[in-house]
């Protein structure tokens, strides 16, 4: 992995959760790192937390923009690029279906489309979601080529995103000598600097900010917990490999926890208190639309590519706290986050 670090590396989204840590993980280890995004919201992202600003060179464009989009990525030709931009909120695709649509399918459209007539020589990680899958509630876990499809808009656009992907790679990408892509699913992915509405970190740490007590609902609903860090291993694992051999050109890979570390609501914050005993917290009868069983079968990352989580639950949640922790009692926040990478990549 080491030689990866010197290439330049675009990363669209880059000021979201898992785009900011791929950020700082990359750029401290020496990659040339550019960023697309539309929210440099500062103080509610880790784009000031990390102090990206001056480390990285940004571009404030909307993926919406085919024609600055098209500009950006002609004029910096990149080695590596990691599509993250979307919208992210399963609540927020309601109150805003079409934004949500525009966002995860013309944006996922726009980029595919640069790369179509692109001529430098890239490999694209093109994330997606969990929530890609037509959810069944099965116990065995999804695995690639089981049905996408979903209700809700926020999978639906998901879904659409990767329709448009298989589309564009079998009738233009396939044989472009110049290109390799490959798609990524992965879900619930949690650490530190979510802010995010109606998520269960972001929510517990909010109510510890503001000294309030948390309403929890839907306690019961279980979900494959997985540290921001392992997931982007496993980004950043498949984009070497699919660098190497062209077998894995247009594969799908998931990315997600083995069965044991599948854990409820209520698990989570039991954990954190153990933690953090500033949380407080009261049962809600308000419900949320939201399955109450959705996991990934990541068996194919684990044969191809010899990836597996290397976090345990109770490792995981103890880093997301500390990091919270640190934010709260306003230490330094960025040599924090730069150690718990070096403590991940020391984790076996």
């Amino acid at each position: 992995m080491k030689n990866f670090y010197k290439k330049k590396v675009l990363i669209t989204g880059h000021t979201g959760l898992k785009g900011s840590w791929l950020s700082l993980w990359l750029n401290e280890h020496g990659a040339k790192v550019y960023g697309i995004s539309n929210n440099f919201e500062e103080n509610k992202t880790n784009f000031k937390n990390f102090k990206m600003k001056k480390k990285i060179k940004n571009f404030n464009i909307d993926i919406r923009n085919l024609k600055r989009l098209k500009k950006t990525i002609q004029s910096v030709k990149p080695n590596f690029i990691f599509h993250f931009a979307a919208q992210s909120l399963v609540g927020e695709s309601y109150k805003r279906p079409i934004y949500n649509f525009e966002s995860n399918f013309n944006g996922t459209l726009n980029l595919l489309e640069v790369l179509r007539l692109s001529k430098f020589k890239c490999i694209i990680i093109l994330i997606t979601s969990d929530k890609s899958y037509r959810n069944f509630e099965i116990k065995r876990g999804y695995v690639e080529n089981d049905i996408l499809g979903g209700d809700d808009p926020y999978a639906a656009s998901k879904a659409s995103a990767e329709f448009v992907i298989n589309s564009y790679f079998q009738s233009f990408l396939k044989n472009k000598k110049n290109l390799r892509i490959a798609v990524c699913r992965a879900g619930n992915v949690i650490g530190g600097g979510d802010w995010s509405n109606n998520r269960l970190i972001p929510d517990i740490m909010k109510s510890i900010f503001k000294r309030k007590t948390l309403r929890l609902r839907n306690q019961n609903s279980t979900r494959p917990w997985q540290h921001v860090l392992d997931v982007l291993n496993g980004y950043l694992t498949l984009a070497i490999k699919l660098s190497k051999n062209k077998k894995f050109n247009g594969e799908v890979f998931n990315f997600g926890p083995p069965e044991t570390s599948n854990y409820k609501v209520i698990d989570v914050v039991n954990e954190i208190k153990k933690n953090w005993k500033l949380l407080k917290w009261v049962s809600s009868k308000q419900k949320f639309n939201e399955s109450n069983l959705l996991k990934l079968n990541s068996n194919k990352s684990l044969r191809l590519l010899k990836w597996k989580n290397k976090l345990q639950f109770r490792q995981v949640i103890k880093l997301v706290t500390d990091w919270y922790k640190c934010l709260y009692d306003k230490k330094d926040i960025y040599s924090f986050s730069v150690n718990q990478i070096k403590f991940f990549l020391k984790s076996k």
